[in-house]
């Protein structure tokens, strides 16, 4: 069975408002997926004058960070961006957990869309290789937030 890939030939971010929340932890990996969005964003017709970017010390903080931006400025999608990288105890697990969920709640709360672009990685080699060239997770998370502005 062939499965096919949405190319995404139709879909257009013309007069969209996008808001990007980055963590400034693993600041590398999350420029790299900001920047990649932003990029995407633009080619997709989004002007760059509606992109909106804030910055949040970790992942945890990216909840609070898309709240007040959905609060502070008229969008249509919130991306946020955040990296957790497994280590030897179980603070990455609750961080997860906890960031998913709350992204989770923000979707059924606001009425608009926030997609989830957190990497959660075992290590740093997977987290480079998903944050840049052809699976950079940051260029999906565009392309959805256009998608689900859309609907």
């Amino acid at each position: 069975m062939k499965i096919e890939k949405n190319n995404y030939k139709d879909i257009s971010g013309e007069n969209l408002k996008i808001g990007i929340v980055v963590s400034t932890w693993n600041s590398k990996i999350t420029n790299d997926l900001y920047f990649s969005a932003k990029k995407k964003l633009e080619h997709l017709n989004v002007k760059s004058k509606d992109i909106y970017k804030m910055e949040v010390p970790g992942s945890f903080e990216l909840i609070y960070g898309a709240k007040k931006m959905a609060e502070n400025q008229r969008l249509d999608a919130i991306i946020v961006f955040g990296s957790v990288i497994k280590g030897e105890t179980p603070h990455f697990d609750f961080i997860c957990n906890a960031v998913s969920n709350g992204i989770k709640d923000l979707n059924i709360k606001l009425n608009i869309p926030v997609i989830f672009g957190v990497l959660t990685d075992l290590n740093i080699n997977q987290a480079i290789v998903r944050s840049s060239g052809d699976k950079n997770k940051g260029i999906e998370c565009a392309i959805a937030a256009i998608q689900m502005a859309n609907l």
